[in-house]
């Protein structure tokens, strides 16, 4: 089988600990194109953190507190526009941020929907 533009393969070893004790270890394998000879391990390592980090920071949050994966959309073209804006909303938390600094952003996104109108002002001005 041929991949076109395949230079690396990493493999990446995690293993976690649960509060209770218990361990878990985990394998993941990527594959890239970036030379071998350019890019350090050190650096591929952070690439790869760097990815994972988008999943961590901003998909978690929309599931977690917006419950973004259990909305089931069966009209064609739905779920796009409902993650399109949820993540606009998301991101126009994080640069308004129009709450008390380190309120998390979804005590700021609920102060907003009790105060619509500080929610229209910040969005118009």
């Amino acid at each position: 089988m041929k991949f076109p533009g395949l230079r690396l393969v990493a493999r990446v070893d995690r293993q976690t600990r649960a509060p209770d004790g218990t361990r878990t270890c985990e394998t993941r394998y990527f594959a890239t194109s970036l030379d071998p000879d350019v890019v350090s391990a050190a650096q591929l390592l952070g690439l790869i953190r760097g990815h994972w980090s988008v999943e961590n920071n901003l998909h978690f949050e929309k599931d977690r507190w917006w419950d973004e994966d259990r909305h089931v959309c069966h009209r064609p073209g739905l779920a796009e526009r409902f993650t399109t804006l949820l993540s606009g909303a998301v991101s126009a938390l994080r640069v308004l941020n129009p709450g008390a600094p380190g309120e998390p952003l979804k005590a700021q996104a609920d102060a907003l929907n009790w105060d619509i109108d500080k929610a229209v002002n910040l969005l118009i001005r």
